[in-house]
């Protein structure tokens, strides 16, 4: 998993999202637009993050997930989960 660029800067977030109300969008493949990199925040628990269908990482508080623009990604919850996303360009 790459890490974000120095030179970007976070304009937006979604609100906090649990194992219930993450939107059915982010379980299924999507991708940022060009130019928008994201970082997973994980506040409790962990979300599986598959990169690709080939890249697989377990997320938790300790290990955030970078989101490379335009690169097919989807999530996963493990069990109970709190998080939200954060967008930077």
């Amino acid at each position: 998993m790459k890490t974000l660029p120095n030179n970007i800067t976070a304009y937006k977030r979604t609100p906090q999202f649990d194992e219930n109300t993450v939107p059915a969008g982010l379980l299924k493949e999507h991708n940022t637009k060009e130019g928008v990199w994201a970082l997973i925040h994980i506040e409790a628990g962990e979300l599986e993050y598959v990169i690709k269908n080939t890249e697989k990482h377990t997320l938790s508080p300790e290990k955030h997930g970078v989101v490379e623009p335009q690169v097919p990604h989807h999530i996963k919850a493990l069990g109970k989960v709190s998080f939200f996303v954060e967008f930077y360009k």
